[in-house]
């Protein structure tokens, strides 16, 4: 575990709404906080505003000031208890000379895939603050027009989920491309998800100095592996990253929340690896979960983002069941989300009913 002091007073700082920080470190709150999985994006016509003012995805991302105001968006709509960073994950396989693009219809599409012994040799962790600096330099923006309001959270994907666009070369509805490896080169496929490793960790890492408060490793293809594949292939490198993050800043503990979509049949094994939050996608039963891992971890989530198409008693009735399922939080700590990212479709006043309901019903869960 490393340490390591922020060197500015104002990023010393607490933040005023410090709910979603305690809640990760299983510390008494007053109500249940709440972010959301993309909470910045397409459903919100300020958003889309922005995205069209800048001209394209990527430039977007690429651009810190405007990373800054996207991030803060639905912050300042709804009041949600934590911002994360606006990215996206194929930044560091980008950074990686892939040649990353976007196409209309199809999503993210590399120029060079990693299908070859030689292009797996040609692989390297890039220096962060060289080729991702754009990053870095959002989360310091981010912070300072936060004005410690709310935590800030950054992010990576997983390294087997970067590994599944980088092989495929976009993405994928059945991972062909990269199981075949997997089953007849593991030798490559263990190569590639080492530099994953070693670039995710310097990234993250190098967002914590920036000023993030906590950060999630997204796992979002890891539930598309095998019983045994997953330990190996996934797990084994999500492990290796959070035993080299900064893990304290300035005194205070630098959370890691650990999201593997379809990855309830993991928990105990992803409670080992040292996290201290493990996000569940909408399939996983909160309660046997919460039985599963026994409060040595918080917990993240898990309502089905399709709530949020439904009239407004289903979200209140749907939020309500969450928290149930959850129970009494005690010893333990649980942050609401979404178990998936919010869809792009979703009307912005339902994301106003939930969070209405979140931070209103969750308080007799709270109470000594």
């Amino acid at each position: 575990m490393l340490s390591r002091t922020l060197c500015t007073e104002f990023f010393a700082m607490k933040p005023i709404n410090d709910t979603f920080l305690r809640a990760l470190k299983r510390e008494h709150t007053d109500y249940t906080p709440l972010w959301l999985m993309r909470q910045a994006g397409r459903y919100l016509p300020e958003y889309n505003a922005t995205r069209a003012r800048l001209g394209s995805f990527l430039a977007l991302a690429k651009c810190p000031e405007a990373a800054c105001e996207v991030t803060l968006q639905p912050v300042d709509r709804y009041g949600l208890d934590a911002a994360i960073l606006f990215s996206d994950i194929l930044t560091v396989p980008d950074a990686m000379g892939l040649g990353l693009s976007f196409v209309a219809g199809e999503g993210p599409v590399f120029a060079k895939p990693v299908q070859s012994e030689e292009a797996v040799n040609a692989l390297y962790v890039p220096d962060i603050e060289d080729s991702l600096g754009y990053v870095t330099e959002a989360v310091r923006v981010i912070r300072r027009e936060l004005n410690n309001r709310v935590p800030l959270i950054g992010f990576s994907g997983s390294p087997f989920t970067l590994a599944c666009y980088m092989v495929e070369g976009g993405s994928s509805k059945d991972f062909a491309t990269i199981k075949k490896m997997m089953y007849s080169r593991p030798d490559l496929l263990h190569r590639i998800l080492d530099v994953n490793a070693r670039a995710v960790t310097a990234y993250l890492n190098a967002q914590i100095q920036a000023g993030a408060l906590a950060v999630q490793i997204f796992d979002t293809w890891g539930g598309a592996l095998a019983d045994g594949y997953f330990e190996e292939f996934s797990l084994k490198y999500m492990k290796q990253i959070v035993d080299g993050l900064i893990r304290e800043n300035d005194g205070e503990k630098v959370p890691v929340i650990l999201f593997t979509k379809g990855g309830g049949l993991w928990l105990k094994e992803m409670a080992a690896t040292g996290v201290d939050c493990i996000g569940l996608d909408w399939t996983v039963n909160l309660t046997k979960a919460r039985a599963c891992v026994q409060d040595t971890v918080a917990l993240q989530g898990n309502l089905d983002p399709a709530v949020l198409f439904a009239d407004e008693t289903s979200i209140r009735r749907e939020a309500r069941r969450v928290i149930d399922s959850f129970g009494k939080v005690g010893n333990g700590g649980h942050v609401f989300n979404l178990g998936h990212g919010i869809n792009q479709h979703t009307d912005p006043e339902a994301v106003r009913i939930l969070v209405d309901e979140v931070h209103n019903y969750s308080r007799q869960m709270h109470a000594a």
